[in-house]
């Protein structure tokens, strides 16, 4: 009699787990289909957009041409992802695109359109509210939170060589590994630095930005100091306000 009941306790514990394996691997491909199917739809959003902006401004034309590269890349995720993070990293990268998309149309003068999710790569980043202009080895750089002439490069926000950079316009894509203008990956962190030192002009920001800076500080703070020209290679720095402190401290 005893035998019998181990063997019905065995025989219940087995059902038990397979039953478990069972809902488990049920749980999941729900999950994996969920995730397929939510980087599908803003990859789909996305190519509408691409098909259908066209822009003669050199500001909307960059912009339409890095959704272009977006859409592709996550094109390619999406035909290779056969995981839950290779689904969100497609999703991310079609998001990325309708970030330019979106920047696109403010510089074609068009409706933006409906708020986007946040990209996770630009948590903490923050955006440009006004202009700001410095002079790093030479070389002059600008930023603001408009499209324009001397600003026709689009960054919706990331952080970049471990420092957060905020989304906005740019006259050089200096986030870009080349760095656009060639000033070398030390050139990029004084580049960075210059913009968006909570040290010049008036500023608001968010615990994510001021531990990005706080990086920079102890890469380039203290005796190194002297490395760089006591300053001299920013130029002035004018006392005018770059980040407004309550819209971009309210991003965070």
């Amino acid at each position: 009699m005893s035998v019998l009941l181990i063997l019905g306790i065995v025989i219940v514990v087995l059902l038990v787990v397979v039953l478990a394996r069972r809902n488990g691997a049920a749980s999941q491909a729900t999950r994996l289909e969920d995730a397929r199917a939510d980087a599908q739809r803003w990859y789909e959003r996305l190519g509408g957009q691409v098909m259908n902006l066209h822009g003669d401004d050199p500001a909307a034309r960059q912009a339409l041409a890095d959704a272009g590269e977006r859409y592709n890349a996550a094109g390619g995720q999406l035909q290779q992802a056969n995981t839950i993070t290779q689904f969100q990293l497609a999703r991310e990268s079609a998001l990325e695109g309708l970030q330019y998309a979106r920047a696109a149309r403010v510089a074609m003068g068009l409706d933006p359109g409906p708020d986007l999710p946040p990209l996770a790569s630009a948590q903490g980043a923050g955006h440009l509210t006004s202009e700001r202009e410095v002079n790093v080895q030479g070389h002059s750089y600008k930023a603001g939170p408009q499209p324009g002439a001397d600003t026709p490069y689009y960054y919706p926000g990331g952080r970049v060589q471990g420092r957060p950079v905020p989304a906005g316009w740019y006259s050089t894509p200096v986030w870009k590994t080349a760095l656009g203008a060639g000033a070398g990956v030390l050139g990029g962190m004084l580049i960075f630095d210059a913009l968006f030192s909570p040290g010049f002009g008036d500023m608001g920001y968010g615990d994510g930005y001021q531990d990005g800076f706080q990086d920079a500080a102890g890469d380039f703070g203290g005796d190194n100091a002297g490395d760089f020209g006591g300053g001299n290679d920013f130029g002035g720095f004018d006392g005018g306000g770059d980040f407004g402190g309550g819209d971009f401290g309210g991003d965070f």
